[in-house]
């Protein structure tokens, strides 16, 4: 449905008859905040949209399929950066679906990547938290591995932390 851009801004109720949706009702039907609604019309990622003569944002069926868009993009882990991309892609029907594998292909890399980190992380943490007694004493491997193996140094007499 394509909204007209009247030079006077419809009541709410009208435009609801039209089928248009206020920032509260896109919100309940794309599971997509309005804050976040209006963080991604401040980023250009989503059109701003026409407003109601009491200043109310009005949305069509076209915006609800790109904020479904986007919420999925953000599922997958893509960044906004990555998102406006793939949206001006999705807009562009003469485009080569080659590019959009090359963005997911490289996404995968990435991520890849981080759940190796991540897993480096986890393995030396638990290494860490074994080599702990984890009672009274003060000696601690898990500090000591955090400071390099060295002792904190001392703190000067009469100075403040």
């Amino acid at each position: 449905m394509t909204m007209r851009r009247d030079p006077t801004p419809p009541a709410l109720g009208d435009a609801r008859a039209q089928g248009l949706y206020d920032i509260g009702q896109a919100a309940a039907l794309t599971g997509v905040s309005a804050k976040r609604i209006r963080h991604y019309e401040s980023l250009g990622i989503l059109p701003e949209p026409p407003r109601t003569a009491a200043g109310y944002r009005l949305y069509n069926d076209a915006d609800l399929h790109r904020l479904r868009f986007i919420q999925r993009a953000r599922t997958l882990g893509f960044s906004m950066k990555q998102i406006k991309v793939l949206l001006a892609l999705w807009s562009d029907r003469a485009r080569a679906s080659a590019e959009v594998k090359a963005m997911a292909q490289q996404h995968v890399d990435e991520l890849g990547q981080r759940i190796a980190d991540m897993q480096s992380m986890q393995r030396t943490l638990a290494q860490l938290a074994r080599r702990c007694h984890g009672d009274d004493r003060p000696d601690c491997p898990i500090l000591d591995d955090l400071g390099g193996g060295k002792p904190p140094p001392r703190a000067r007499s009469g100075s403040r932390a």
